[in-house]
């Protein structure tokens, strides 16, 4: 009875370890029945969307679950997504790299010259500056030269079935067959990022039905294929989420030698007049109008006392709400400044390194512990864990510069 046992332990060990490496390499069939089982089970909730019979068995006829894609939880693989960005894991050198930069910027302005009533028309109504809306259409698409590489409705469907984010993309998932269901978009040409975001501008389902914008005048929505109303939906949601007219994004300042970096986080704003009393004078001497300084602005530095520093309006967290990333708001405002005939940043990057999404975590984590840090533990070093971290730098007695590094987390964990 005792190698009986051990038998059955033996075979239940390898049917785990067989389960586990198939879902690492391609789908089983008992995992692709549960998740033919999942989508079926939202058709009442389609139906109640307004989608058809007929768009929910053709968009789902065959579908199979693709366990490639970033951000899934799935048994035996650790969870993977978001903290693989770009965005998060590169050091703004990288990421803002001077040759992509002055490559979209010029072709920006050659299409704003091709598009320039359209731009000129969006910007009268909404606000929004062409030569933003085009530097959005440049870092998210490379205006239409990048081909998105999933398909929308699979990608929808495995992020709803095994993401780390189930019930938005469920919802996601719904607006895509609403979509299909309209004739806006076939199936076929719905395709998207991993994170399920569609079109020029890069439109997740539900937020194209909030902000989308006919502005062509042929009765739909298409930001697939008509630049019109791809630049006019995205104007659009930034007006829809906050945006000033008239207002820059930010101004890019030299910080005093005796600045606090912990001040950097979205919670202190001051007039931009009085941070340039305390020292945060403009680069290259830029005059700044009585109008300007009376507007409030909150401090970024994104390599901390390192590189360069700016002074963020209002608007450059509405650009923020497009992609929830400093370094993607630097980018592509910065963009949008050269393609408006702006020089580039007078303050070179300087950090050369960036720690590993995994010990921001344990960073972000320890911070919280002492009581420094109370948001997501998510493996970004954004403006609150940059903040959070010069506090700590402050309580230990440590050079304060708010930079995330291998020096100071070994201080953490030594602590």
């Amino acid at each position: 009875m005792r190698e009986l046992g051990k038998r059955s332990a033996l075979r239940a060990l390898l049917c785990g370890v067989l389960i586990a490496f198939a879902l690492s390499a391609s789908p089983v069939s008992a995992a692709d029945a549960a998740f033919t089982s999942f989508v079926a089970s939202l058709w009442p909730e389609a139906q109640k969307a307004g989608v058809s019979r007929k768009t929910f068995d053709d968009a789902t006829r065959g579908l199979e679950p693709d366990y490639k894609l970033p951000d899934l939880l799935l048994p035996g693989r650790p969870a993977t997504g978001a903290p693989a960005q770009a965005e998060f894991v590169q050091v703004p050198a990288d990421y803002l790299k001077e040759a992509s930069i002055a490559r979209l910027a010029a072709e920006g302005r050659r299409l704003y010259e091709l598009h320039r009533k359209t731009l000129q028309a969006i910007e009268q109504q909404t606000g929004v500056p062409g030569s933003i809306i085009l530097a959005i259409w440049g870092r998210e698409t490379d205006y239409g030269r990048h081909r998105l590489p999933y398909d929308g409705i699979r990608t929808l469907a495995t992020q709803a079935y095994v993401g780390r984010r189930k019930e938005q993309y469920r919802g996601e998932f719904i607006a895509a067959l609403r979509l299909i269901e309209s004739g806006v978009v076939s199936r076929q040409d719905l395709r998207v990022s991993w994170g399920g975001a569609t079109g020029l501008t890069q439109f997740l389902p539900s937020e194209l039905e909030k902000h989308g914008v006919d502005f062509d005048g042929d009765g739909k929505v298409d930001i697939w294929k008509s630049v019109p109303d791809a630049l006019a939906s995205a104007a659009q949601q930034l007006v829809n989420k906050g945006w000033q007219r008239g207002l820059r994004w930010a101004y890019e300042v030299r910080a005093p030698a005796n600045a606090d970096c912990t001040m950097g986080v979205p919670e202190v704003t001051r007039p931009i007049g009085e941070w340039i009393r305390a020292g945060f004078a403009p680069v290259r001497g830029e005059r700044v109008s009585a109008a300007e300084q009376a507007q409030p602005a909150s401090l970024l530095q994104p390599e901390g006392i390192y590189g360069p520093a700016f002074l963020t309006t209002k608007n450059y967290f509405v650009i923020k709400e497009y992609n929830f990333s400093d370094l993607y708001v630097l980018f592509v405002g910065h963009v949008a400044d050269r393609i408006a005939g702006g020089q580039s940043f007078a303050t070179p990057w300087a950090a050369t390194k960036q720690l590993r999404s995994t010990d921001v975590e344990a960073m972000q984590r320890h911070l919280t512990s002492l009581g420094l840090y109370s948001d997501k533990v998510d493996g970004k070093a954004g403006m609150k864990t940059r903040a959070a971290l010069g506090a700590f730098q402050k309580s230990a007695k440590l050079k304060l510069d708010c930079w995330p590094s291998e020096a100071v987390l070994r201080a953490m964990q030594a602590r």
